[in-house]
């Protein structure tokens, strides 16, 4: 995956026991061979380069292997915790947390099978692992909208670094009857990094590409010397 780039290491960007506790909990699970991505903003910073301090690590399983997880973990010696019955559970080490999650806050965004079928191997803190497809990441990130969290500026750099190798039919199928939420990220994509979509190929983004969002004319045109109010 050539859009993947390269990356401080971890060492230096997170507190040193909250790097013992993701580092162990990620070499726990590849021990117990129970299938699973990270995400968040690990799988952030190796798809666009951009470090950002992060509170957590987030971990994306099958619904069906989501108590298994806990069960793996508080075996290890770890408290976990069922938070969110239809989307979340949680591990904990003193302050540190694991969020162990199989859907979306709203219930729209179910990990499935093809998850995992494009996700992308990388090392996380030295850990071999997969990352959540972009494609994915874009889907469940699109809907954090509330008022003490928006997701869109993680959409923007994802799309500027990997958008001219996302798979815009699956993506547009993700959304399925919720299209108008991706299309609000790329009209903002539009205004935050101008001409970065000359590569995008995707009958949304070529449409858009004819309209005076993008072009920048004007919505009424006017004849030499004529005004508005005539």
């Amino acid at each position: 995956m050539g859009f993947i780039m390269s990356f401080v290491p971890y060492q230096e960007t997170r507190d040193p026991s909250a790097y013992r506790f993701y580092r162990q909990a990620l070499i726990t699970l590849r021990a117990s061979r129970v299938p699973f991505l990270v995400g968040g903003a690990d799988a952030c910073e190796r798809y666009t380069g951009i470090v950002r301090p992060t509170k957590d690590l987030d971990i994306f399983v099958l619904q069906q292997d989501c108590r298994r997880v806990l069960q793996i973990l508080s075996a290890a010696g770890y408290h976990t915790d069922l938070t969110f019955p239809h989307w979340l559970g949680k591990v904990f080490c003193g302050e540190d947390f694991v969020d162990v999650i199989f859907n979306s806050r709203n219930g729209l965004c179910r990990v499935d099978e093809e998850w995992f079928k494009h996700a992308v191997e990388r090392a996380v803190m030295g850990v071999p692992v997969r990352l959540c497809p972009p494609e994915e990441m874009i889907w469940v990130k699109a809907f954090v909208k509330e008022r003490e969290r928006y997701d869109g500026a993680d959409i923007a750099h994802i799309l500027r670094a990997c958008g001219a190798h996302l798979d815009w039919p699956r993506l547009l199928r993700r959304f399925d009857t919720h299209w108008r939420v991706l299309l609000s990220h790329l009209i903002l994509f539009g205004f935050i990094y101008p001409g970065w979509m000359e590569n995008f190929k995707w009958w949304g983004t070529e449409i858009y590409k004819q309209g005076c969002d993008w072009k920048a004319c004007p919505y009424l045109g006017l004849a030499p010397g004529e005004k508005f109010d005539s």
